[in-house]
């Protein structure tokens, strides 16, 4: 079943998604779904816009990885949620409706991220060193390191990168 709404938006250069199921990858096109569990793969001289029916939208760059590991929305539903897992390159999103009514985490190798309705820019190298940035509403992100605690950003500061 796809995660409903979720569709390839834009696509430059191979694009490869690997059905959950092992061994099972295709080359996408645009207006294909995308099930959860399937793994999306960009190459070299690729990248990637997903959108998902609650608002959210995700764009990989070129050698990037996303997991679409959980997605439940219901528009008048109040336990909406959703977890990507990002294990490489660079990940720009907008937080849709999940952010607003549920509960949104983008997982990495070094963090959990907690997203209220941000629009979050992650980097992940290939030696899994993570940087995050951006601009940060009163209230609305909080990051999970993977070691325990939490961290919070004075907006008043500002933007801000962090790395971990």
């Amino acid at each position: 079943m796809a995660a409903e709404g979720s569709v390839i938006i834009e696509h430059v250069g191979a694009v490869i998604v690997q059905a959950k199921v092992p061994g099972e990858s295709i080359q996408t096109k645009i207006g294909d779904p995308v099930y959860l569990g399937d793994v999306v793969r960009t190459d070299a001289d690729s990248r990637v816009g997903i959108n998902f029916v609650d608002g959210t939208s995700f764009n990989l760059s070129s050698n990037a990885r996303m997991k679409l590991d959980e997605y439940v929305y219901e528009p008048a539903g109040k336990s909406n949620s959703t977890s990507f897992n990002l294990t490489k390159g660079t990940f720009v999103f907008v937080a849709g409706q999940v952010a607003k009514t549920g509960d949104m985490r983008i997982e990495t190798p070094v963090a959990t991220m907690g997203v209220r309705g941000t629009t979050p820019h992650v980097e992940i190298s290939d030696d899994g060193t993570t940087r995050f940035s951006t601009l940060i509403e009163e209230g609305k992100n909080k990051y999970l390191k993977k070691s325990g605690g939490t961290g919070r950003r004075d907006p008043s500061k500002g933007p801000s990168t962090s790395s971990i």
